[in-house]
């Protein structure tokens, strides 16, 4: 990691992603993030950070650059080691003090960076927007087309049972044109999540791509709460600006009082050749990034008896059947998901106190949980902590503060109260629940659930409902961190219901995350084919919930869909038919031999990422010599034959074998001098997972 100084530029980092600060008059730009060589001019460049607050003159529009704020900045020194850059910045006339950090760790091409603004003045100053990341200059630098033509912008929508669906636009399809001017316009493209479900809409990560220069930036915000990220012109070239919340979008603002300090969310963004590459260096930078803990190294075999079998009504009598038959299949995780506390089949706003129903289980909870123990499975229960059901007595127990408010009344979400993490009873009283289970009951996996979205948040002990909102995202972490420290074996799942809260925030501390709740198998699988753009593969769970109506080839290719993520097998194993069962059963034992490769495999999609109708998917992931690569032949309107490019291994001597089904159907053709393999499938619906392994050795 080089440093260069002079008395006009900062420069930090190596390729492919690096840092230059120019200083001029001591106003610093952000001429270059990216590879060397990419500098932009100094009139184009922006401030490396922009923030706003009371009293300093809003920007053009309602875009959040060019801020009458951000332009009294002036340098007042920085701090550089090999993995870590801090730029301190001041305004002269409030006293602000703007500590900019950039981090990279080892071998990882990312950069990941926040910044803190802390009063040294002697009067409050209200902020109302801060970014963690701005980029200027981007499409401009080079001969060719405009910058609205020349770009490419990536986004990933998200809804209830379709996560992933990520779609390439330019500027101008998304309304920014050349207008002819010199300045800037108002125009803008945003996204923003509202609320407490940080991927219900879109995904909290993005991607811009220059077509002539054949760079692509990809980020990802790691906030488990409201975000913003926004693209627009600035002097003929394209912007970037990325943040947590901000009070035009969210209601945050925050009185930063003398000696106050506030943090934005951290941002990571990665350069490659293109989308797929720079997601792939995501992928390590996820590793790297999450705590450490036995269950990403182990990838255990998920059950969990909600899809496609018991749907959250759960009882002795139905469970015991299904325990024995995940236990014979090979899983070893059962997790007992959501209606284990109601004696009533309707909970939905009775929930709150977690206390086993003695209606659904006669001979105690114990009793189910301890034979799934003795059948060698660790036992799991589903919560759904964050909130009370407006009938639970626990409404009424805790006091009024503990619960989200505004204006002095409790916000109640479709029969539902949020606890709000930062107030110590409402802590206390999760402390106490997931203890008394742990210890009382032996669990020893938690899938924590959330199925409402609060809105902006709480103006309790607030100078917003934003504020209170991000101060509750950092309290539920902590929390969390808090829970682990004491239960430090203990496997949290992440789940909102499905992919809601897909971030490197809630992942940084939860091992994996559902991430659908999809339960049709062939709509699944531009699910899990497209999951490790946002997700490490070992932490994206995925449904394999095969039907007894189902013929072998979709048994099969509901296997296909877990077999390079994390597998949660549900359905209703004790109802196949022998030949189902083998074949669940032949698959959990393939996905077992295979872990190893899917903790450490960087993905590929050698079809590009997949849409959501496309009849042919492909997903893989290489590792060292291996690559694992499930193909899916969804539909019988298309080829029965693909060819799938893979680069990495041009040139290469290479065997190709079908690992699961094992003796399936398929034609494989290698061509090593293309580096393509043409698969030839049978009739649809069909999924098969190949390996190719390189004779040499790493592919590089």
């Amino acid at each position: 990691m080089g440093e260069a100084v002079t008395d006009t530029v900062v420069e930090w980092g190596e390729a492919p992603l690096t840092v230059a600060i120019a200083l001029d008059d001591d106003r610093p730009r952000l001429v270059r993030f990216g590879p060397p060589g990419s500098a932009v001019p100094l009139e184009v460049a922006l401030p490396p950070v922009e923030l706003e607050f009371h009293g300093a003159a809003k920007g053009r529009g309602s875009r959040h650059v060019e801020q009458a704020a951000s332009a009294r900045l002036r340098y007042a020194g920085h701090d550089a080691s090999e993995e870590r850059l801090e730029l301190r910045l001041t305004d002269p006339e409030t006293g602000l003090l703007v500590v900019q950090t950039w981090r990279r760790r080892a071998a990882v091409p990312v950069l990941q960076c926040h910044a803190e603004v802390r009063n040294h003045g002697t009067a409050p100053v209200t902020l109302r927007y801060v970014s963690s990341l701005v980029v200027a200059g981007l499409g401009g630098s080079a001969p060719g087309p405009h910058w609205t033509e020349r770009l490419r912008l990536s986004y990933a929508s998200m809804d209830t049972c379709a996560e992933f669906q990520w779609r390439t636009q330019t500027p101008a399809e998304l309304g920014i044109v050349d207008v002819g001017i010199a300045g800037s316009t108002r125009r803008r493209i945003a996204l923003t999540s509202l609320g407490s479900t940080p991927s219900g809409e879109y995904l909290p990560a993005g991607a811009v791509t220059d077509t002539v220069g054949g760079t692509t930036w990809a980020w990802q915000i790691e906030h488990n709460g409201a975000w913003h990220w926004e693209v627009g012109d600035h002097r003929d070239h394209g912007y970037l600006a990325v943040s947590g919340p901000a009070d035009q979008e969210h209601q945050w603002r925050q009185v930063l009082r003398p000696g106050e300090v506030f943090r934005t969310v951290p941002v990571a963004v990665a350069v490659g050749d293109d989308l797929t590459g720079a997601i792939s260096s995501l992928t390590e930078h996820r590793r790297a990034i999450r705590r450490p803990h036995p269950d990403t190294v182990e990838l255990p075999v998920v059950f969990n008896d909600y899809l496609n079998c018991l749907w959250a009504d759960p009882t002795e009598e139905k469970l015991l059947p299904i325990v024995d038959a995940a236990a014979k299949a090979g899983c070893e995780v059962f997790c007992v998901d959501a209606g284990w506390y109601s004696d009533e089949p309707s909970w939905w706003s009775s929930v709150g106190e977690w206390e086993p129903s003695a209606r659904r289980f006669p001979n105690g909870l114990s009793s189910v949980l301890g034979r799934i123990a003795a059948l060698g499975m660790t036992p799991g229960l589903w919560l759904e902590p964050e909130v009370v059901g407006v009938d639970s007595p626990v409404a009424a127990s805790l006091p009024h503060e503990a619960f989200f408010q505004r204006d002095g009344h409790r916000v109640d979400e479709r029969g539902r109260y949020q606890l709000d993490l930062r107030h110590p009873a409402a802590r206390a009283h999760l402390d106490a629940v997931v203890d008394r289970l742990v210890s009382e009951y032996g669990v020893g996996f938690l899938k924590f659930d959330y199925n409402i979205n609060i809105g902006t948040g709480t103006d309790v002990d607030a100078d917003g409902p934003g504020a209170g909102l991000l101060g509750h995202n950092r309290a539920w972490l902590r929390w969390v961190e808090d829970l682990l420290d004491r239960h430090p074996g203990l496997v949290i799942e992440s789940c909102a219901g499905g992919g809601a809260r897909l971030d490197y925030a809630t992942l940084a501390v939860h091992t994996l995350q559902s991430t659908s709740d999809q339960a049709d198998h062939l709509r699944t699988v531009p699910i899990a084919a497209a999951a490790a753009s946002a997700v490490a593969p070992e932490q994206a769970g995925v449904w394999v919930s095969p039907r007894p109506e189902l013929t072998l080839d979709e048994t099969h290719l509901c296997v296909v869909n877990g077999l390079l993520g994390r597998m949660h097998v549900s359905g209703r194993p004790d109802l196949l038919s022998d030949e189902q069962f083998e074949a669940v059963a032949a698959g959990i034992a393939v996905y077992r031999s295979l872990r190893g490769l899917i903790r450490s495999g960087r993905p590929l999609w050698p079809l590009g990422l997949p849409g959501w109708t496309d009849d042919l998917v492909s997903y893989g992931l290489v590792a060292g010599a291996e690559t694992l690569l499930a193909v899916w032949r969804r539909g019988a309107v298309g080829p029965a034959s693909v060819e799938l490019p893979l680069p990495h291994l041009r040139g290469r001597p290479v065997t190709v074998e079908c690992a699961y089904p094992a003796g399936a159907d398929v034609g494989l053709r290698w061509d090593g001098d293309g580096g393509v393999l043409t698969v030839t499938l049978p009739a649809a619906p069909v999924a098969r997972l190949l390996r190719l392994s390189d004779l040499v050795g790493g592919s590089g």
